[in-house]
């Protein structure tokens, strides 16, 4: 290729990992304005606009990569929860709205920390935090007035606060047994006595709780008594008798909102990957009303305090991910957020096509499909693995998937068993020794490309992050005839490693998905790819971040030093401020361009103009 071919690529693939997006919209107090995260300066912080639109002005330039924001009920600050290099270890601060009076609520800078409610009167916050055991996440509330956090819960487990109160004396928690199983309590914040409320037979999942307008009810997304999640309600002064009160047959509810007053509520379906949103009274289970939407995703709902508008996020395959207001009574959508997408026609993206094809024994199994807007079939092809492994593939923009289809190579990205969004049944079909038949899923997903002539033998790449990378690394040593490239994005590939040096909690509810290290050692070795690199043939691409406590950088280190003993060609890229994951604007750059650069050299063997 040619330095000025290079030189054109290069440009291109660095333009789509520009674009930009926004998320975690909060209304302030008295509806008027929202604030929000946006990576507009090229890293995540918080902003802020008026919902009759304008531009945004930004609250915070922490050195620190923000995930959520919340505007307190008394309108006088942001609680924001953000993590240093990108990291698990998130920390939590207020500002002002203005982005002054900046206050640390979480002192020590390493444990973790995740942003639950305020009071109603803007003086508690809520929050989980491992700070005084790394093997579990316990309650805590503080007045930020008073400055001291006061611990709630010492049961252990996971637990993660889904919702208080008005007068702040009660707790909706959930606590996660294991991944795919939990419980909710109510938990009375004086005197410290905890209630189940889901009495259950595992495994089954309680999400996005919330307490009725009046609390004398519970709402949950739940699959507790269906394979497929759906809305459900317990009466907290009844038996605490679950009962459902809306599920769709041919698809999960994948989260709701309520509005203030209880009238409202907003539903997310999720149908085979793709959304759909429904307005409806949680009063009654009629059908409610669906509104069109200019993209396949919606997500992160919140009603304005009024009940008259609904703020939530838009993507899909080619719409960035940007902040829309949903007005309830006329049913019109405004776009309130515009994330830059500068030199990028997004008319000329590509959309992605749900394919259905059968698993080695029968099991069926859906991808979404991109193929490039030029050339004809069959593609030079990438198979990209979601994380997870309880994660979905569904038609999101991707800037990488973007720029690879720009160079003339197609995508597909399955969703293996294991997957969410199809129900209970599929989502535990990968458990353990069940794993084997998700590896057995990989050359299922390459034959059936090849064999429907989408895809050729010899130009078949893999790809994937995190548990994604997990699948990258098994499918390269399990099919090594089948694959001509990989790239492994921070993905595990020694399950005991992972377990001795993942974040404790994250360890310990990972026990029944993966194997428990201390009874079913022999188990994680054979599953482990770390134990069959010499089988890999095809160069391999590992990028990882160095603050990586989720999947530490000891796993792509084993990666790289295995294969390159085997003089195999291996290039590493390691960002020295990024965790699980790559968020500033210069790393996705790096990253888009070592990707698609790597996967044009050995699919392509030269890169097109």
């Amino acid at each position: 290729m040619t330095r000025k071919a290079e030189s054109a690529m290069s440009e291109s693939i660095a333009l789509m990992a520009k674009v930009g997006r926004c998320w975690s919209p909060s209304f302030a107090p008295d509806g008027e304005q929202l604030a929000f995260i946006s990576d507009l300066t090229g890293s995540p912080q918080v902003w802020r606009m008026s919902v009759a639109g304008g531009f945004p002005a930004a609250v915070t330039a922490f050195d620190e990569q923000v995930a959520r924001v919340i505007w307190s009920p008394d309108g006088e600050w942001l609680a924001v929860e953000s993590a240093s290099g990108g990291g698990m270890n998130s920390q939590i601060d207020i500002v002002r709205p203005d982005g002054g009076d900046r206050r640390r609520l979480t002192a020590d800078g390493i444990s973790n920390n995740w942003l639950g409610g305020w009071t109603s009167d803007g003086r508690g916050l809520s929050f989980s935090s491992n700070v005084d055991d790394s093997d579990s996440m316990e309650c805590f509330t503080i007045d930020i007035d008073a400055g001291a956090p006061e611990k709630l819960t010492s049961a252990g487990g996971t637990t993660v606060i889904e919702d208080i109160s008005a007068d702040g004396t009660r707790l909706l928690v959930k606590r996660v047994a294991y991944r795919g199983d939990s419980n909710l309590y109510l938990l009375d914040t004086k005197g410290r006595r905890e209630r189940l409320l889901t009495a259950h037979d595992p495994p089954a999942s309680f999400e996005n709780a919330r307490f009725s307008h009046d609390e004398r009810a519970v709402f949950a997304v739940s699959n507790r008594d269906t394979d497929m999640a759906c809305l459900c309600r317990l009466s907290l002064e009844s038996d605490l008798h679950w009962k459902i009160v809306r599920a769709r047959e041919a698809g999960e509810l994948a989260e709701f909102a309520l509005s203030g007053a209880g009238e409202m509520a907003a539903l997310v379906w999720n149908i085979a990957g793709k959304h759909a949103l429904e307005l409806l009274n949680p009063a009654d289970n009629e059908a409610g009303r669906v509104i069109e939407l200019p993209g396949e995703i919606v997500e992160s709902l919140r009603f304005s305090p009024d009940g008259s508008s609904l703020a939530l996020c838009l993507t899909g395959a080619r719409l960035p991910q940007d902040i829309w207001l949903l007005k309830i009574d006329s049913g019109s959508l405004q776009q309130l957020t515009r994330s830059p997408h500068i030199g990028i026609d997004l008319d000329r993206l590509v959309e992605a096509n749900l394919l259905a094809y059968r698993a080695h024994d029968g099991l069926s199994l859906t991808g979404w499909h991109y193929a490039p807007r030029e050339g004809a079939a069959p593609y030079p092809t990438v198979l990209s693995f979601h994380g997870g492994p309880e994660g979905q593939e569904q038609p999101r923009f991707r800037y990488d998937y973007q720029a690879l289809l720009a160079q003339g190579i197609a995508v597909f990205a399955p969703n293996v068993r294991g997957s969410s969004g199809l129900g209970k049944r599929f989502v535990n079909l990968d458990n353990g020794a069940l794993r084997f038949d998700a590896i057995q899923d990989i050359a299922a997903t390459a034959r059936f490309l090849i064999d429907s002539g989408m895809a050729e033998a010899g130009r078949l790449g893999i790809m994937g992050g995190s548990y994604g990378g997990y699948m990258t690394m098994a499918g390269l040593a399990a099919f090594p005839e089948l694959f001509a490239a990989g790239v492994n994005l921070y993905g595990l590939v020694n399950f005991k490693t992972f377990f001795q040096l993942t974040e404790p909690w994250m360890a310990s509810i990972s026990k029944v998905e993966y194997g428990d290290p201390e009874t079913e050692g022999d188990l994680l070795d054979t599953l482990s790819p770390i134990h069959k690199l010499d089988r890999v043939k095809a160069p391999t691409l590992v990028l990882h971040g160095a603050n990586d406590t989720n999947v530490p950088v000891h796993e792509a280190e084993q990666v790289v030093a295995a294969l390159r003993a085997r003089d195999l060609p291996v290039d590493y890229i390691l960002f020295p401020d990024e965790g699980h994951g790559f968020y500033n604007e210069s790393n996705r750059i790096t990253a888009a361009n070592a990707l698609v650069t790597w996967f044009a050299q050995y699919l392509l063997g030269e890169c097109p103009l």
